[in-house]
Formats: structure tokens, C-alpha cells, sequence
């Protein structure tokens, strides 16, 4: 090790207990003193949610299935009404990315704590980072009112996913581990912590992606990779996020495209770009990786073997948004190793809406 680098820890509650996800909410409902819990989910987390909310008994005051990706602000201050008719004094989000950041929202404008129940890789709940999409637009900010007190992780809770989704969520896991082995902030805790992520999660990919009742297809797959993702978010809450991400939230914000997939597409071409300035990260990402040779070629070629989408095209990128893409992530600082002109982000963006293989690592 060497180089100066400053490591500051988030206060983070984590309960991972597999198979116990409502006894767990409620005792840790308890510990924080909270008696009128709302429960946050999206339309396909209702099940899981209710099951929650019945666990809390008198202490839940509803259920408000409304979260929707990328958090549009009018279904924020949906939920952020319900909270405040009735009369909430804290929320557990319930789901993936999008219920636990409608659940940030909440924290960020209610003033309300928020308890964490994830089953995706998504990683949201472990960064005091929020997410807000307002006319075609998301803006993302960082404030501590918005990081969970506690967090529940079960792995059973990941077996409803269908494989497809297991794969671009743990897809979507592994960017954050892959951006913060760069990002300005790193430190070698944090690229302990990446390495680790990646490495779980790889390994963990060909049984989470099984069709359900596949041999492998549950047990401890599902909780090699949920830790692998508790580390990868966790990467992401303590470090900047760089150009990767930048382009994500701009393809989701303006064009709605599918947060995981999006990730899983593009993060091969930033990896590519970003290699010649990033030694030390590839090399971390090749030892994860099993010792391959190139870790943007393989998580390509990984993708694709396992049946994710395999380009923008297909996500439902208009030929003419990769030009408004490239505009609106020029327009905008963000950190990056590599400096990245508006010709670098049209080529990047090109090549992930073609879908063809990244060009090779450090050329």
C-alpha cells in the first residue's frame, strides 16, 4: 500500500439473517423505539411487503406500494403525503432499488428514519446516496438523513427474482465494487471490501441466474451473492461515484431505460475506456475474475453467456439519444480517472447501443 487516503465509516446497522427477514424488522422496529411504521414496496414487492407489515402487527400504520424506478418526484411526494396523514414515525422499504429509494425520499423530506429490507443486489441501502427524476432529469445528491439505521438482509427474500433480473441486479452490484477500486476516495479498505464484492458475486452468478428449482438455484448461492452485494454498496456509499454511473442516470433519468440492465450494458465499455488509467483496478478486477486477462472483455462475455440484454438498442435507446446521452453527461462535472471528451462519450455510447465487444483493455 502506499499514497495518502482518508477512510471515514457510515454508521451502519446490518442484520443478515437468512430466512428471518419479519422477525428481524419487528425487533429491530423495537430497538429503534419506532411505533408507527409505514412499509414502502413496488407493485411486484406487495407479497413480501404485507408479510412484513403483518410482522409489525399494531405497530405498522399501512402499506404504500408506489415506489417506481428512478423515484420520479411526484411519486415522492405521494408517499411522502401518506407518511405525514398517517402520522408515521419511521418507514421500512421493502424490495429493490427503487422502494428503498422511495424510502430515502421520505427520510430526506419527512425527517423520518428508515429501516432497509432488500431483495435485489441493488446496494442502495447501504449509501447515504438519494435519487430524484424530475422532467426527464434525476438528480442525485448525499445526505446522512437518508442512510438506513438498520438493514435486513435475507436471502431468501432474492429467490422471487426471476434469473434475469438476478443477473443485471448483481450486474449492477458489481459496477459499484468496479468504479470504487478508482474513484478519488478509494482507500485500501474500500478496495478490500470491492475486490471481495466482485469475487462473491462472480462466483455466485451461474447458480442465481438458474431457472427457479434448479439444482444450486437457492441456498448458499443467494447469500454468497447477497454479501457480495452488502460489500459492493457499501464500496458505493463510501467513495465518488465516476463515469459510469454519470451515464447510467442520465440513460435512466431522461430515457427511462431499466437501472440494472443499463448497468449491466454499459459497464464493460466504461471499463474499457477507463483501463489505461486505472492499473492498480484492473489488476483487482482480474484476480475477482479468476485471472482472467481482461476484465471488461470478460464481464461482456459473461453477460452474454448467462442471457442479459446485450445492448442499448435493446433497452429502448433511440438511435438520436446517444448524442442528447453524451450532451447531457458532458455538461455535468463528475470524477473519473480518465478525462472523457464529448467524442470519448458519443464513441463509449455507440458502442454499448451496438452491443459489439468493448475494445481491449488498455488499447
Amino acid at each position: 500500500m502506499s499514497g495518502d487516503f482518508v477512510y471515514e465509516a457510515l454508521p451502519m446497522r446490518v442484520v443478515f439473517r437468512p430466512g428471518s427477514s419479519t422477525t428481524a424488522v419487528a425487533q429491530e422496529a423495537e430497538r429503534l423505539g419506532l411505533r408507527r411504521l409505514l412499509v414502502l414496496s413496488g407493485a411486484r414487492g406487495l407479497g413480501t411487503a404485507q408479510a412484513v407489515a403483518d410482522s409489525l402487527g399494531g405497530s405498522c400504520v399501512g402499506v404504500h406500494p408506489g415506489a417506481v424506478m428512478h423515484v420520479p418526484v411526484e411519486v415522492a411526494d405521494e408517499a411522502v403525503e401518506v407518511a405525514r396523514k398517517l402520522d408515521a414515525d419511521g418507514c421500512v422499504a421493502v424490495g429493490g432499488g427503487s422502494a428503498i429509494g422511495l424510502g430515502k425520499a421520505i427520510a430526506l423530506r419527512a425527517g423520518l428514519p428508515l429501516i432497509a429490507v432488500p431483495s435485489t443486489y441493488a446496494g442502495s441501502e447501504m449509501t447515504p446516496v438519494w435519487g430524484l427524476t424530475e422532467g426527464g432529469v434525476k438528480r442525485t445528491g448525499r445526505d446522512p438523513r437518508v442512510l438506513p439505521r438498520s438493514v435486513v438482509y435475507d436471502p431468501e427474500l432474492t429467490l422471487s427474482m426471476p434469473p434475469a433480473l438476478s443477473l443485471t441486479s448483481a450486474m449492477n452490484a458489481l459496477a459499484h465494487a468496479a468504479e470504487a477500486l478508482y474513484a478519488p476516495d478509494a482507500s485500501p479498505v474500500i478496495s478490500l471490501m470491492a475486490e471481495e464484492g466482485v469475487r462473491s458475486i462472480a462466483a455466485a452468478l451461474p447458480a442465481i441466474t438458474a431457472p427457479p428449482g434448479a439444482p444450486g438455484s437457492a441456498g448458499g448461492p443467494r447469500a454468497q451473492a447477497l454479501y457480495g452485494a452488502w460489500l459492493c454498496g457499501a464500496c458505493l456509499g463510501a467513495t465518488t461515484m465516476g463515469l459510469h454511473h454519470k451515464l447510467c442516470h442520465v440513460l435512466g433519468g431522461t430515457f427511462n431505460l431499466p437501472h440494472a440492465a443499463t448497468h449491466t450494458v454499459l459497464l464493460p465499455y466504461v471499463l474499457a475506456f477507463n483501463s489505461p488509467a486505472t492499473p492498480a483496478a484492473s489488476a483487482a478486477l482480474r484476480r475477482a475474475l479468476g485471472g482472467v486477462p481482461d476484465p471488461a472483455a470478460e464481464l461482456h462475455s459473461l453477460a452474454r453467456r448467462l442471457g442479459a440484454p446485450r445492448s442499448l438498442a435493446d433497452l429502448g435507446l433511440p438511435p438520436d439519444g446517444i448524442a442528447r446521452a453524451a450532451h447531457l453527461a458532458a455538461s455535468a462535472p463528475y470524477a473519473n480517472p480518465r478525462p472523457a471528451s464529448p467524442d470519448d462519450l458519443q464513441a463509449i455510447l455507440t458502442a454499448a447501443y451496438d452491443g459489439a465487444p468493448p475494445p481491449p483493455s488498455g488499447g
